[in-house]
């Protein structure tokens, strides 16, 4: 028994809907794009590690020779614990300084709520090396002008350039206070996130602004938290044009950074082979800062 044409229903032809093309189109640019500027660079940088590549004409491969001189140069470690020192210390004041300033302006007593988010958001908008300008203005030994005003006031010039560690302490302050604003954004999204009645029933059982502090605040706001110090993290190891601009990683070469050293390797003195092992190095470095960072975020989620 056979149906007849008229009773077999026949559905139109499917139309690709533009919720269903867009996003392929999005997603393929941003692979095209990830691609092109990311994997194949990576690659390049990969092969070049292996060679004695110059910058110009051909190059032969040399295995691991350029892993095997980078790990007994000195000057590689005195930069690798240059920066390690310069994420110690830059991370957790940024840190503190965007939390801090973040819990002021969220807070219900504070007036000018809105003007000092974008007074506090400026030095963001700011290019690294205008950072370094400014505050090379502020802490030059001979022109600066907090030397100018402690001269003033009877007192002696500190050696804020000639002195490795004050100079490196300068770029410390400068790096925190640049990079506070984009910190303090994710933390007033996330403190926002709260909930209100955590901080009600907390009042109602006598807990002071610190203890909510420190028992609802911070726990609420973990997340947020890893990944700013994820971030700045990252940025901190691969500091380069703040340095460039303030001290240009001196006195000297003290302060050289791990970032400066690869770009005075590779384009100063033509060892490109040389400068992207070190790159490699510096990348494997900062993926073994990311795991360990989600590694101990997940223990603590899961406690």
């Amino acid at each position: 028994m056979t149906k007849r044409a008229s009773d077999v229903s026949v559905s139109p032809p499917r139309r690709r809907s533009s919720y269903t093309i867009a996003p392929l189109v999005l997603i393929t640019a941003n692979v095209v794009l990830f691609s092109l500027f990311f994997v194949w660079p990576a690659v390049i940088g990969l092969v070049y590690s292996f060679t004695n590549y110059t910058g110009v004409g051909a190059f032969q491969f040399v295995g691991l020779d350029n892993y095997q001189n980078l790990f007994g140069d000195s000057i590689f470690y005195d930069a690798l614990a240059r920066t390690l020192l310069y994420a110690v210390l830059v991370v957790p004041l940024n840190f503190a300084l965007s939390l801090l300033i973040a819990n002021l302006v969220v807070s219900r007593q504070a007036k000018g709520a809105s003007l000092a988010r974008v007074v506090f958001f400026i030095p963001w908008l700011i290019s690294p090396i205008v950072v370094g300008v400014l505050w090379r203005w502020l802490f030059g030994e001979n022109f600066g002008l907090i030397n100018y005003v402690i001269e003033k006031l009877g007192g002696d010039a500190i050696p804020w350039q000639s002195n490795a560690d004050l100079s490196l302490g300068v770029v410390v302050m400068a790096g925190a206070w640049w990079g506070t604003a984009f910190s303090m954004l994710l933390f007033i999204a996330a403190i926002k996130n709260v909930p209100t009645s955590y901080y009600e029933a907390a009042s109602l059982d006598g807990a002071g602004p610190w203890r909510q502090f420190i028992s609802i605040t911070l726990p609420s706001i973990a997340p947020t938290s890893f990944i700013v110090i994820l971030l700045n993290t990252i940025n901190a190891m691969k500091e380069y044009p703040l340095f460039l601009a303030l001290n240009n990683g001196g006195p000297g070469t003290s302060n050289n950074l791990l970032v400066q050293y690869i770009y005075q390797t590779g384009f100063k003195t033509g060892q490109i082979g040389y400068a992207s092992a070190a790159s490699f190095v510096l990348m494997l470095i900062l993926m073994a800062v990311a795991i360990i960072q989600l590694i101990v975020n997940r223990r603590m989620e899961n406690r």
